[in-house]
């Protein structure tokens, strides 16, 4: 038994990454006479589980730079005292201790506490297939698998890779190997990648961008086996086989509290549940990161957010709470952000989908804009999809693409949402603005614009996702591009068009489309004003669609 000292306070927390390190540390600069002790199953703490993918490409030369701190280093830093190869294997609230083990020996060892932080995080997910074990496969979480799939890599044996898992993690290792000369597969059982955060039409955009990178995307298929003769070959599964000399499992992560079982800690699906303060059902236990729920802050329902960034900030939160501070953490908005070949993807809020699932009035635009001056050396675009409630106009969600600074558009998004802004609230700011940076309306207002324009009944508009699922059938397609682009469809230059155009009825539903959406926004405006009663943008133009004249 250890036994209780001299100190302010004892506060016992368990694991050492993201959330338990800042915790830990926090809790040391508030006050340095409190003992904190973190016990931490592995060897390593505090390292960068998100750079993983950047060693495996050598993006990220140095393995060490994937460990933020070593625990001595940790401890000299903070006064922290760090136990690593120590794992909890039981929590006792009524008693207020903690059974913990050393993962070589298997000893024993009971540790008394003032206050509990459990920030275990999760493990990946091992699906209960055959073959999960053999040779060459691979998980992603820790730097020792980062380190074991380099390894291989740097062989030159590996001419053939299978992903299983099309979230953000999954893309970002099928993008370093196909960068050291791998041609990845990825699959995943859901009908779409990046889910749940992209909505559908977004997703596939990516997904075809992706293909055309030499990165092939199989969605809705599941991984029923895998084969080899003592190391991989096959990877079998619900549609067909793909052979393969390394497999890396990314298909989900579950919470490490299987350890909690009996120890009256509210759950859900094994992730600790919270309240605001970051407490657990049961007085002077806290939990963080990977392994607890916090809330969303648009819904303010319990949500589940395994990023860096909520483990440092509610683990921040956290600390200071256990000092008696009070504060609430206002909750998460699933903001991610994304590198993939060739371009970003960035999502913040509600998708489209979630946003009708909880019961708002979604409406929605998808829109082209440059992302910076058009003349400027390096200037694209971000295609941008801005949700907002039609009752109100709150701000509800925004997804981007681009090869540029998506975060940027994202964050902007964030700092509305968080303030519970409407598209009114954040009109007319007053944003950066030099051609190397940005547009003179910025592209976060210029769709906000868009989404006014279209909402207030001045855009009439098909969206993606509408013209996919075939909503314009009936519609007469016409080429407002900068030059004939649509073939089969009659051809209408914008500038020339000062009256009525011969071989188009007024009284004909007409569907304009032009390369991002802006051309045919303002061929609309003028045939409105010549007595055309039936026309609608496709948005995004052909630039985001397929479109086709029957």
């Amino acid at each position: 038994m250890i036994e209780m000292e001299e100190f302010r306070m004892k506060v016992l927390v368990l694991g050492g990454v993201a959330a338990g390190t800042k915790v830990a540390a926090k809790l040391m600069r508030e006050d340095r006479s409190n003992e904190v002790i973190v016990l931490n199953k592995g060897e390593n703490i505090s390292y960068a589980g998100c750079g993983l993918p950047y060693y495996v490409g050598h993006v990220i030369e140095d393995k060490g730079q994937l460990i933020v701190n070593t625990p001595e280093k940790y401890e000299k830093l903070t006064g922290v005292k760090v136990y690593t190869g120590t794992e909890a294997v039981a929590v006792k609230p009524d008693e207020k201790k903690v059974v913990a083990k050393d993962v070589k020996t298997g000893e024993e060892t009971v540790y008394e506490y003032d206050k509990l932080v459990i920030a275990v995080g999760a493990s990946p997910a091992k699906p209960p297939i055959e073959g999960v074990d053999l040779k060459n496969v691979f998980f992603v979480r820790t730097p020792e698998d980062a380190i074991n799939i380099r390894n291989l890599v740097d062989t030159g044996e590996v001419k053939k890779a299978v992903v299983v898992g099309a979230g953000y993690i999954g893309l970002e290792i099928a993008e370093n190997l196909k960068a050291q000369g791998i041609r990845p597969f990825v699959l995943d059982m859901v009908p779409q990648i990046l889910a749940p955060g992209f909505d559908k039409e977004m997703a596939d955009y990516v997904e075809g961008k992706l293909v055309e990178a030499g990165i092939p995307v199989v969605t809705g298929v599941q991984v029923t086996g895998i084969e080899g003769d003592g190391k991989v070959k096959k990877v079998l599964t619900s549609k067909k086989a793909y052979k393969a000399d390394m497999v890396v499992m990314s298909a989900g992560i579950r919470p490490n509290t299987a350890f909690l079982a009996d120890s009256g800690i509210e759950m859900v699906k094994g992730t600790i549940l919270t309240d605001a303060f970051g407490q657990t059902n049961i007085p002077d236990i806290y939990a963080a990161g990977d392994c607890a729920m916090v809330y969303n802050a648009i819904t303010g329902k319990a949500a589940w957010s395994p990023m860096g960034s909520t483990a440092n900030i509610a683990g921040r939160i956290i600390a200071q709470n256990i000092m008696g501070k009070g504060l609430e953490y206002r909750g998460v908005l699933g903001t991610a952000v994304c590198k993939l070949p060739g371009l970003n993807v960035g999502r913040t809020g509600l998708t489209e989908a979630q946003a009708k699932e909880e019961g708002f009035e979604p409406v929605s635009v998808v829109t082209v804009v440059d992302d910076k001056a058009h003349y400027y050396a390096g200037a694209s675009i971000f295609i941008i999809k801005m949700i907002a409630d039609k009752e109100t106009l709150r701000l509800l969600g925004v997804q981007v693409i681009g090869s540029g600074a998506v975060d940027k558009v994202v964050d902007i998004a964030v700092t509305g949402m968080m303030m519970k802004a409407t598209l009114t609230d954040l009109a007319d700011m007053d944003l950066a603005y030099a051609p190397p940076f940005s547009t003179a309306i910025h592209p976060f207002e210029h769709t906000l614009n868009v989404l006014m324009n279209k909402i207030q009944g001045h855009f009439e508009t098909f969206t993606p996702a509408q013209y996919a699922a075939g909503e314009a059938e009936g519609y007469r397609i016409v080429d407002g591009c900068l030059e004939p682009s649509i073939e089969g469809a009659p051809y209408v230059e914008l500038t020339e068009v000062d009256g009525p155009i011969e071989g188009l009825d007024p009284e004909e539903k007409l569907l304009l489309v032009c390369n991002k959406g802006k051309r045919a926004y303002l061929l609309q405006n003028r045939l409105k004003f010549y007595g055309y009663k039936h026309t609608k943008v496709l948005e995004a133009g052909i630039t985001f669609n397929d479109v086709e004249v029957e």
